[in-house]
């Protein structure tokens, strides 16, 4: 049986602008890359405060790998739980206040992991209508009732939980939101969770680094201990530059993945270098809170320009600053345009957003330059 009929759904997805491509990469993580054999200005990174490249970070990494070599080979509970893997999660428990952490291989792989070993059919889990795509898997993958509320909507989060009799309830919900970079309102989340006997996940991958004096994330940027917050997720690949994901939390959630998470009993460990290196990052991070007040700094910095411009921005406090464009087709034009003067910037189009909120998501780093931020105005004042 050959794949013609594939075809056919493949120059569909052309012709409504929804085809996405692969672009080569051929530098490091840096505002100024080169892609496919051209020099472009990129605002599409998540490495957020500039650690991915860092030389200490780098230094780190190369040690490690000196002295572990280079993969986990094996699992955790196997053979592959190193000494450079138990330092970091150690140090993440103490960053996030947590009695204890749990180093996963992606972030997509904690969210699938930590849902799925606390629920089944005789639970439910409610999730917001703008959750990344690995918390609403991790949900329909559990084979608990799965409800979406309203995005960020403590009241009809309200109104769900109080129609379910199920065994667990878990709330779900991204602490920064990856394509509005707008942020949950955890304070208000968690007192209906708190009212309804329910658990509340958040996963803060964008927040990490970003939010809170020290880089805590949303659990800091809201002062959330770990009884109004109770399973705490990160992933290692943004604000921290580095790779991996963790959960954090109790000792009894820990260990309960452990046991049933499998995700993580069923995969070899991150490379015990990446580890080593993240310790690195954790504590740049921690210090260097430059990177922090750079980085809003910028923020603000574009926000107002592309108020002069006229230009249609989410609420967003983060790095992440999407320009709304609508139409799918126009959003590629507009990258495009963008792209043949030099700037590098995604379409993000449906289905990873809503059909017709089509836009330009514009990430933000430490590593950028106000003059870098400039020139991509005076681009967009071309475009727009």
């Amino acid at each position: 049986m050959s794949f013609d009929d594939l075809s056919a759904e493949l120059e569909l997805r052309k012709q409504q602008s929804l085809y996405r491509s692969r672009r080569t990469l051929q530098t490091a993580q840096q505002p100024v890359v080169q892609v496919d054999g051209r020099e472009f200005l990129a605002f599409c990174s998540n490495d957020y405060l500039g650690l991915a490249n860092h030389p200490e970070v780098i230094k780190s990494f190369q040690q490690a790998a000196n002295k572990y070599g280079v993969g986990g080979g094996a699992s955790h509970l196997v053979n592959g739980h190193s000494q450079a893997h138990h330092d970091l999660e150690e140090a993440l428990a103490e960053f996030t206040g947590r009695p204890k952490v749990l180093l996963f291989s992606t972030g997509y792989m904690a969210n699938i992991g930590a849902v799925n070993a606390l629920l089944d059919k005789r639970d439910a889990v409610l999730q917001d209508r703008l959750n990344h795509a690995s918390l609403l898997d991790a949900g329909l993958l559990s084979g608990a009732r799965f409800q979406r509320y309203l995005h960020n909507d403590a009241n009809s989060l309200d109104s769900k939980l109080a129609k379910t009799e199920a065994r667990r309830k878990l709330v779900v919900t991204d602490g920064v939101f990856s394509m509005d970079g707008d942020v949950a309102d955890l304070p208000a989340i968690s007192s209906v969770c708190k009212k309804h006997q329910a658990w509340l996940m958040v996963d803060d991958a964008h927040g990490f680094g970003c939010l809170g004096q020290q880089g805590g994330g949303c659990a800091e940027y809201f002062s959330m201990a770990e009884d109004s917050l109770q399973l705490l997720v990160g992933t290692l690949g943004k604000g921290f530059g580095t790779a991996g994901a963790f959960v954090a939390g109790s000792e009894e959630l820990i260990e309960t993945l452990v046991q049933h998470a499998r995700t993580y009993i069923y995969t070899t460990s991150m490379p015990p270098a990446v580890a080593a290196a993240t310790l690195t990052s954790l504590r740049l991070l921690k210090q260097e809170t430059w990177r922090r007040e750079k980085l809003t700094a910028l923020i603000k910095q574009f926000r107002a320009g592309c108020s002069e411009l006229g230009l249609t921005l989410i609420d967003s406090p983060t790095p992440i600053q999407p320009i709304m464009i609508g139409e799918s087709a126009k959003a590629m034009q507009i990258s495009k345009a963008l792209e043949e003067d030099g700037i590098f910037i995604g379409a993000i189009r449906p289905p990873t957003v809503p059909q017709g909120s089509a836009r330009l998501r514009v990430t933000l780093s430490a590593a950028h330059t106000e003059e870098q931020v400039n020139r991509l105005l005076h681009a967009l004042e071309k475009v727009s």
